[in-house]
């Protein structure tokens, strides 16, 4: 494991099992969504954010910091409150390609059920709020979009391919918004879901 504390830039990081090892605890999960969501934050402001405690919230950046996730921004704050953010890009759990053991399963569980809880919190405090205090040019703007069809395993793959490639073009087209935000600009979170329903059975020809 490295000890060493410079972030290097990262474009698309797929974890390992040493970083997974790093941010499989829920509050890491959280503290990388908010800094994700929002931007720089400090651990008071998460630990307000959050409902922790300051102390809690050093550590975890701290571990988040050793593990790469993470960056101090420079020029910003002091000894005493330091601002992180988040290191730009992308990040991949590929469970497949994880040794196939019981601490791998139950660090990924962890990550994967994070994630998933931190948007589905998101999404429906948009639709419980979002009517009363959005301006309708917002909601008109946004989508919550569920469409059902028979693929193929490869139609599946490509498919997910071309939307991901399309949103990493957008999120990269306006990643300096987030550094120095324009006016009228927001944080908006993109959620779209492709995955086989679990309860119905694939198609074979003769069956």
């Amino acid at each position: 494991m490295s000890e060493e504390t410079t972030t290097p830039e990262v474009q698309h990081r797929t974890l390992d099992m040493e970083s997974l090892k790093g941010l499989a605890h829920p509050l890491r999960v959280r503290i990388l969504d908010v800094l994700t969501t929002y931007g720089p934050q400090t651990a008071s402001s998460l630990a307000d954010r959050l409902g922790e405690s300051s102390g809690s919230t050093s550590y975890h950046l701290r571990q988040l910091e050793r593990h790469h996730f993470i960056r101090e921004v420079e020029g910003r704050g002091s000894a005493r409150e330091r601002w992180w953010d988040r290191v730009p890009g992308g990040i991949s759990l590929e469970v497949g390609h994880l040794p196939d053991t019981s601490a791998a399963r139950a660090a990924s569980g962890i990550v994967l059920s994070e994630w998933n809880r931190n948007r589905q919190t998101l999404l429906d405090d948009f639709v419980r709020r979002g009517d009363d205090e959005l301006p309708a040019a917002w909601i008109d703007a946004s989508a919550i979009s569920t469409a059902n069809a028979q693929v193929t395993v490869e139609q599946l793959a490509d498919l997910t391919r071309r939307l991901q490639q399309t949103i990493d073009d957008f999120v990269d087209g306006h990643r300096d918004q987030k550094e120095r935000p324009i006016e009228g600009s927001r944080p908006v979170q993109i959620q779209f879901s492709a995955f086989p329903v679990m309860d119905a059975d694939e198609h074979h020809e003769g069956r």
